[in-house]
């Protein structure tokens, strides 16, 4: 099965959403545990919040298979993004800190290796290939990476998540203009909190493809769930929710398209 969905559009915009797969591959289906086999810490309904993304004209790029085969947004190597407590290439526990897998029933490392180079290496690839077309294209490109988590996770962070969480790897991943644009859009509004480069800086795709002096611009997007869905099982799509949140999402998308284009 091709481990991605692929749209090409006509703006120098891609949209990727590595989080929102569900399919799993037979020994990583026969291993989860109870906890993990409702798939929890998915990005659940991403696609469908995102979908006025291609009215626009971006391309959209969807990881099919669940971060518990292979996360798309770790590096390679499995080395730690944050300092504190987060999750690796291959999630050994969910957020909460349960165990992923039964005992003894983790994928061996050959399976795992499979994983890399049919999942992760094709994601990334494709990626890499529509963001050198886009630059070829328009002479810029942008990438907009957008996640969903659930609002209260004590192990990862303290309290309620912000609504919106802007990662931008610590301004190394977009111009300060960019960032500029985006916190303005955020500041406008009175329906979501916020935050720049808080607990969620950007993931492995953000801070190796936002090379903003090679005209490649990134940003990551955590979303709070509870402003579009339930966090709790079945997590139910509310559309009430979900539509008065698409308005910031749209605002944000367009100041990123009118930012993005090198003065």
């Amino acid at each position: 099965m091709n481990p991605f969905i692929f749209t090409r559009g006509s703006l120098p915009l891609l949209v990727s959403i590595p989080h929102a797969g569900t399919e799993l591959t037979p020994e990583v289906d026969a291993g989860l545990s109870d906890a993990a086999r409702g798939l929890p810490d998915t990005d659940w309904h991403i696609p469908l919040l995102y979908d006025f993304v291609r009215d626009l004209g971006a391309s959209v790029l969807i990881g099919r298979y669940s971060r518990f085969v292979v996360d798309l947004n770790r590096p390679p190597d499995n080395q730690p993004l944050y300092t504190t407590a987060t999750t690796g290439l291959f999630p050994e526990t969910l957020f909460d800190g349960t165990p992923t897998f039964l005992p003894g029933k983790t994928p061996d490392a050959a399976q795992r290796q499979g994983y890399i180079d049919q999942i992760w290496q094709p994601y990334h690839q494709q990626i890499q290939q529509e963001l050198a077309r886009l630059k070829a294209e328009h002479g810029y490109a942008l990438l907009f990476d957008a996640h969903s988590i659930a609002s209260e996770i004590p192990r990862l962070f303290e309290g309620r998540l912000p609504d919106i969480n802007l990662g931008t790897n610590d301004g190394a991943s977009c111009s300060p203009a960019m960032s500029a644009a985006l916190e303005a859009v955020c500041a406008a509004q009175h329906d979501y909190s916020w935050v720049l480069n808080g607990r969620f800086k950007g993931g492995y795709i953000t801070r190796a493809y936002g090379q903003p002096q090679q005209q490649t611009q990134a940003v990551q997007l955590e979303l709070a769930q509870l402003n579009y869905m339930d966090e709790t099982p079945p997590y139910a799509w509310q559309q009430a929710r979900a539509a008065q949140l698409q308005k910031t999402l749209k605002a944000l998308v367009h100041a990123m398209l009118a930012e993005g284009k090198p003065r």
